[in-house]
């Protein structure tokens, strides 16, 4: 089992910044991919940003050059700057763990105002 401790998220004014994080601890295999999907009202929920912990990230379209993803393998833990922050980016943000197992976050809310 994994567990997964999310942290950050709250409102913003437009074109402020926030920054979330999200700790994992148990069962952790070496090799793995944490990072944030988020779902806003009526929306599917889509991937954010994804870092493995060799240190390969990916970053939906929507948010490149305005987030940033990292990690710190020694605490397993993965945060997620935002800058530049829209209306749009205005959802439920999960932290999401995967190996060969997948857990999610209990979601922290991100609301942007304008």
């Amino acid at each position: 089992q994994v567990q997964l401790v999310e942290s950050g998220g709250g409102l913003v004014q437009a074109g402020g910044s926030l920054r979330l994080s999200c700790a994992a601890s148990g069962s952790i295999f070496r090799f793995n991919v944490m990072g944030w999907y988020r779902q806003a009202p009526g929306k599917q929920r889509e991937l954010v940003a994804v870092m493995a912990s060799g240190g390969t990230s990916n970053y939906a379209d929507s948010v490149k050059g305005r987030f940033t993803i990292s990690r710190d393998n020694t605490k397993n833990t993965v945060f997620l700057q935002m800058n530049s922050l829209k209306p749009e980016d205005t959802a439920v943000y999960y932290c999401n763990f995967f190996d060969d197992r997948e857990y999610w976050g209990q979601g922290t809310q991100v609301t942007v105002s304008s």
